[in-house]
């Protein structure tokens, strides 16, 4: 992630300027500084997407984000101000794109066809089932199945970090990653049901075949792009793509059979 392009003191008294006298210059000196963060985050979703999404307009959706961040950041709070605001630019993007319905209504469908018929014959062979089944389960060739795998890719552009309604009415978006609780107002239940969900993530992901839990691993834990997991599998980009799609797809289903729908 890059840093802002000041120093600790130049953005401390920014920080100071905008909290404590609302000084709407610093507020937009703000924004300047941290918009490398906007970029850098447009790139890697930009990176996702197929070629006719523009990186600039993922920048201006990811500038709004920013904003939004440096209106509500709380100082006191034990966060680092990229960290909290890396989720709402994210967030921003995606709902913009989500708001644009980019994606093809034949892409869905097919995905929706994809989860459905993994997760029966699953269910059916007791064992995670092969390329081949899951096209014959579907009623298409192989190569089909491996390019609609491809676009599916495409058209996701999350996955563990999905923003979700906040549930309050309040209209805000929020992520698991970015539930950080406050320590002075503790919620015991929401713990243990954030706990539980990671336990099933964690184990869901454990029981994927081994080349899909080394691209999970690298894509989610490492930030490694497609094309990096590609060289270090020594497969290509477009295969690599494949394995992530596969996996998602594959965590999808089990998650729907043995739970909420979470990824």
């Amino acid at each position: 992630m890059p840093d802002p392009p000041r120093t600790s003191e130049d953005l401390r008294e920014l920080w100071k300027r905008w909290l404590e006298r609302e000084d709407h210059t610093a507020r937009e000196k703000l924004i300047v500084a941290y918009s490398p963060l906007v970029k850098w985050i447009a790139g890697r979703v930009a990176s996702t997407l197929p070629p006719h999404i523009e990186e600039g307009d993922l920048i201006s959706y990811g500038l709004l984000g920013l904003a939004s961040a440096v209106d509500r950041f709380d100082i006191d709070r034990q966060v680092k101000f990229e960290t909290f605001a890396a989720t709402r630019i994210h967030g921003a993007i995606i709902d913009e794109l989500r708001s644009e319905d980019w994606v093809p209504r034949s892409v869905r469908h097919r995905a929706r066809q994809i989860e459905r018929a993994h997760a029966a014959l699953e269910h059916r062979l007791h064992r995670v089932p092969t390329d081949d089944e899951i096209a014959d389960e579907i009623g298409i060739t192989l190569d089909e199945f491996r390019e609609s795998l491809l676009l599916v890719a495409q058209s996701r552009m999350h996955a563990l970090d999905e923003m979700w309604s906040a549930g309050d009415g309040s209209g805000e978006s929020v992520s698991l990653l970015e539930v950080l609780e406050d320590t002075d107002a503790v919620d015991p239940v929401a713990a243990v049901a954030a706990q539980s969900l990671r336990d099933e993530i964690g184990s869901a992901i454990q029981r994927l075949p081994e080349r899909e839990k080394v691209v999970v691993a690298l894509y989610y834990y490492e930030n490694l792009t497609l094309r990096e997991i590609g060289e270090v599998l020594g497969v290509t980009e477009s295969r690599a793509s494949q394995l992530h799609s596969k996996a998602v797809l594959r965590l999808r289903s089990r998650l729907t059979l043995e739970g909420p729908e979470t990824i």
